[in-house]
């Protein structure tokens, strides 16, 4: 389908060319993945929305996204200002449902453009200049109206307090027309789509203060000629575009993390042509087997293979490995992390969506989007309240206006600015924000925000075994050798057969041996491997054979009879009997016993289901003291397990390797995907740990108590804020000035407060290495 759109000539992003490239196909990888889930010739396109403002904004994207022919399904976010959009494309061009956003008075453009970023710097400094302008023009309008307030009856002239007004109307002519420009086009956008949006009171509080003042300023024997009101306008102008500005910052620092990792692939990179030619080419257009050249202080835009230089590399946000580890030919890097240390020369082995980065940034996007239970509870009551916040400004203004119709829309103005459910909608959304970011900086990948709310209720963490609480391979315990046979030298024997084969046993014997040989290695000569049963061949040593065949297996491969064996037992064995015997054990994470107690002393309960032999998971409990373990158990099983503490009225988290515990996993109230072989994208759990600390799990648990106490902290504050503010302007006695003030006040303190879960996490070791390093270099 894609060969019947018209393609545009390939050329470099940016915002010079606008955004002519979105329509050719092969440009599509740069935002978007085939969508499989719909079918053939299905996309699911992520793009970044300007200019929303709350979460009325985020509802008329969707509804103007979703009336396009073509598209088949919108998700807007409103507190990340993300959309995934998913489109036929036999039906509809990326620009026609881009259009579609542009009509409704927002700006959509794709996560990969570099226009976004530019967009994004140029509205940050032209609010920091809003904001600017509004704090000249309110300190000099306050120096003008300072006369009224401290001069006695008659003390000033008529025409000396007329050139006064005069004066403030001049220097609140720039506040209106240049730093309230985005309060009026939203307010505008909201009338034409017949809504009532969050900048809807405000505008009519500024446009009203203004108008009334204006008025006397003209007529001052009017009835609005008593008394004007530059001074508030411009101040709570300069509060309300201060607490804007501060909170865009704030929340790019509670919810950055997406942004942290999109932007750590490079927009071009390096690609190695005929002859030897280097040539630069975007990151998108690098396919398999193409060959880059990566210099110190670049990302890898794909996994890739080491062909030569060696370097180190920063893989903390894709692995959780906290230091930066050695590279060098024939190793594998990964898209996303970064080179620290020297150039390299790699050739391409997955790109584009194949590569763990886009399964890791698509996770993220997912949480991004996601609105949490109480968001969108408070989302459905700000809409009615913002019309119960013009109908009791209405009501004020009607019960004021005999005493004095100033001070009656001065009140109305008031009630309009104080009442604004900004911080009722940032709440929830904030909090969970600020927690998803910080986990993700440290190793643990949130895929749906609400699981948060649901993992601050476990009492119950059940493990599996295999793969989460051990590693994936063996580990080395007990070596007997017969008399006279030194321990290193017959470890380093059967290293040398073990190295040969690629059984789970032989390859623990093998890595063993690699560890503490410092002997001279043995060459191995007639080797064969029996499937199933061990090796066997001969070895020798500086050109001096060991007498005999050596065996290495079984005790039965070994010709071994009655052995004393007990658990997984590897022997060695020559013409004249047993040379040694290798007791092989599951070898538990280094963190397992620790992050068990841990769970413990918070209260949780611990569980192990496995579907190992009931004496492996006895061990295995035994040593890390779960009391309530139980072996022989098939995902069915597990999943049986699991309703029943439900029905017994438990919140329960599963963890699991991911790999076969697919209906467990979707099955208990929270779950945890652990371990670097997860399939991001077809993972069932809420939660994806992709690193080997199982700390963790502990970690985020905590992480989630505490951020449903911010959350109901936040809540608390908006509900409080509103009960005494409401009032207090409905009596008048909240000038607009402070009226503005506490709007703003209310709506940092949320933001403030969310920002505090941005250090909860201990740097345990898992993610900590530092971004900072690989940016600074770049």
């Amino acid at each position: 389908m894609q060969a019947s759109l018209p393609s545009a000539e390939p050329a470099p992003h940016g915002a010079a060319r606008g955004l002519d490239w979105i329509d050719d196909p092969e440009e599509w990888a740069a935002f978007s993945r085939p969508s499989a889930e719909h079918g053939s010739g299905a996309w699911a396109s992520s793009m970044a929305v300007e200019g929303m403002t709350c979460a009325a904004c985020a509802l008329t994207v969707e509804d103007a996204l979703r009336a396009v022919p073509g598209v088949l399904s919108a998700e807007v976010g409103a507190a990340s200002r993300r959309a995934r959009v998913v489109w036929r494309a036999g039906q509809v061009r990326p620009s026609q449902w881009l259009a579609a956003v542009r009509r409704a008075g927002y700006r959509g453009l794709p996560l990969a453009d570099l226009a976004l970023r530019a967009e994004r710097r140029r509205q940050a400094r032209l609010v920091l200049w809003r904001w600017l302008v509004a704090g000249l023009c309110m300190m000099q309008v306050m120096m003008y109206a300072w006369p009224a307030y401290t001069a006695a009856p008659g003390e000033i002239s008529a025409d000396a307090q007329a050139l006064l007004r005069w004066a403030s109307w001049v220097l609140s002519l720039p506040v209106m027309l240049f730093s309230c420009g985005p309060f009026f086009r939203a307010a505008l956008r909201d009338l034409r789509l017949r809504r009532v949006g969050m900048d809807t009171p405000v505008t009519l509080g500024i446009g009203i203060t203004f108008a009334i003042s204006s008025w006397g300023t003209f007529e001052p024997g009017g009835i609005f000629g008593a008394e004007v009101y530059f001074d508030s306008l411009t101040m709570f102008v300069f509060f309300l575009l201060g607490s804007r500005w501060l909170e865009e910052r704030l929340r790019g620092r509670t919810g950055g993390a997406l942004d942290l990792l999109l932007q750590r692939l490079p927009d071009g990179v390096e690609r190695e042509a005929a002859g030897g030619r280097r040539e630069q080419v975007a990151a998108h257009r690098v396919a398999v087997g193409d060959v880059l050249h990566v210099r110190p202080g670049e990302a890898f835009v794909a996994d890739a293979l080491v062909l030569d230089g060696e370097t180190l590399v920063d893989e903390a946000l894709l692995s959780g490995e906290s230091r930066p580890v050695a590279r060098g030919p024939g190793a594998t890097v990964l898209a996303g992390s970064h080179n620290l240390a020297a150039a390299v020369r790699v050739r391409v082995t997955a790109a584009g969506t194949d590569t763990r980065f886009a399964e890791i940034a698509a996770l993220m996007d997912e949480a991004a989007r996601a609105r949490p239970r109480l968001a969108q509870l408070a989302d459905r009551i700000a809409r009615p309240f913002l019309l119960g916040v013009l109908l009791a400004a209405a009501g004020a203004a009607l019960f004021w206006w005999r005493h004095d119709p100033g001070h009656a829309l001065m009140v109305a103005v008031a009630v309009l600015i104080v009442t604004c459910p900004c911080a009722l909608s940032l709440a929830t959304p904030a909090a969970m924000l600020a927690s998803a970011g910080m986990l993700a900086r440290h190793g643990v990948l949130v895929r749906r925000l609400q699981a948060l709310e649901a993992l601050a209720k476990v009492d119950t963490v059940v493990f599996d075994k295999t793969g989460t609480l051990t590693r994936d391979a063996l580990g080395l315990g007990e070596v007997r050798t017969r008399a006279g046979v030194d321990r290193a030298q017959a470890l380093a024997m059967a290293a040398a057969l073990a190295a040969h084969s690629l059984h789970p046993a032989a390859r623990a014997i093998a890595a063993a041996g690699r560890d503490g040989a410092n002997e001279v290695q043995w060459q191995v000569t007639e080797l064969v491997e029996e499937a199933g049963l061990g090796l066997r061949g001969r070895l020798s040593r500086d050109g001096r054979p060991w007498p005999g065949q050596l065996r290495l297996g079984s005790a039965a491969h070994c010709g071994l009879v009655g052995p004393d064996g007990r658990g997984t037992t590897v022997w060695l064995a020559d013409g004249q009997g047993m040379l040694a015997s290798f007791a092989l054990q599951e070898d538990l994470r280094a963190d397992a016993a620790a992050t068990v107690r841990r769970l413990a002393q918070m209260g949780v309960a611990v569980r192990l289901l496995s579907g190992d032999a009931d004496a492996a998971v006895a061990r295995v409990a035994a040593q890390l003291g779960i009391a309530q373990a139980r072996g022989g158990c098939s995902p069915l099983h597990k999943l049986q397990a699991l309703r029943a503490l439900q029905e017994q009225g438990r919140h329960s988290a599963m963890v699991g390797d991911g790999l076969n515990d697919g209906p467990v996993l979707a099955g208990a109230d929270v779950s945890f995907a652990f371990g670097q072989s997860v399939p991001l994208a077809q993972a069932q759990a809420d939660f994806v740990v992709p690193g080997g600390a199982l700390m963790r799990v502990a970690d985020t648990l905590a992480l989630a108590r505490k951020t449903m106490a911010v959350v109901r902290q936040n809540l608390a504050w908006a509900a409080l804020y509103n009960a005494v503010s409401v009032p207090l302007a409905v009596a008048g006695w909240m000038p607009a000035w402070l009226a503005g003030l506490g709007m703003a006040a209310s709506s940092l303190l949320v933001v403030l407060n969310a920002l505090r879960l941005s250090a909860a996490l201990p740097a345990r070791g898992t993610a900590a290495v530092s971004v900072r390093l690989a940016t600074e270099a770049a």
